[in-house]
């Protein structure tokens, strides 16, 4: 069965999607939550960016985030070289829990909700990738009205990703999350639908 890349900006409503599809029975695998596994105190992820970044790695072992944000953070250079520690150990393991899942049950509906898969311009493994939309107008006010942000701060992390354009450009499908809640719910079941029916 199919394995579905899904993405979508921040705030685009990815999330709600990928728990739709689990609630169907989609075996979802998350980018985000994989990264903060493998950047665990005493783990040889964070072991690597501490040998890398001098200063990031806190006396309890974990990953000083802000100390780290603070240093990739508009530096090009540096953040290539977190991403060349960090992107090759998340393919890894998100390949290893694609292969379990696969081999639990050849028919799943595997789920890799990734946010930043057009900033990695991955688009070769997928057999399906959706894409979560909405525009950067609405996204900014869910991160200030749900999140607690500034609208400065939101429209920063918007305008630190890529446009929506590429988003579109490398999906299969797009799912617009504009709207009401329920219609991004039934934007999930149409998807299921599709993939297995």
């Amino acid at each position: 069965m199919p394995l579905i890349a899904l993405t979508g900006g921040i705030a685009s409503g990815k999330s709600t999607i990928a728990r739709r599809l689990a609630e169907h029975g989609a075996v979802v695998v998350d980018a985000d939550a994989t990264v903060r596994e493998l950047q665990q105190p005493g783990t040889p992820v964070t072991h690597a960016i501490g040998e890398a970044f001098p200063g990031v790695v806190a006396a309890d072992g974990g990953l000083d985030r802000a100390a780290l944000g603070s240093v990739v953070f508009g530096d090009p250079d540096a953040l290539a070289r977190l991403n060349a520690i960090v992107h090759p150990a998340v393919k890894q393991e998100t390949q290893r829990r694609f292969a379990e899942a696969f081999a639990a049950d050849p028919d799943a509906v595997v789920v890799y909700d990734v946010p930043l898969l057009a900033e990695a311009r991955g688009t070769g493994e997928w057999d399906l990738v959706v894409v979560a939309d909405a525009p950067a107008d609405e996204r900014a006010a869910r991160l200030v009205s749900e999140r607690g942000m500034s609208e400065a701060d939101a429209r920063a992390r918007i305008a630190n990703q890529v446009d929506d354009a590429e988003r579109r450009a490398i999906a299969d499908v797009v799912i617009d999350t504009s709207g009401a809640l329920e219609d991004t719910i039934r934007g999930a079941d149409a998807l299921w639908a599709q993939v297995t029916g």
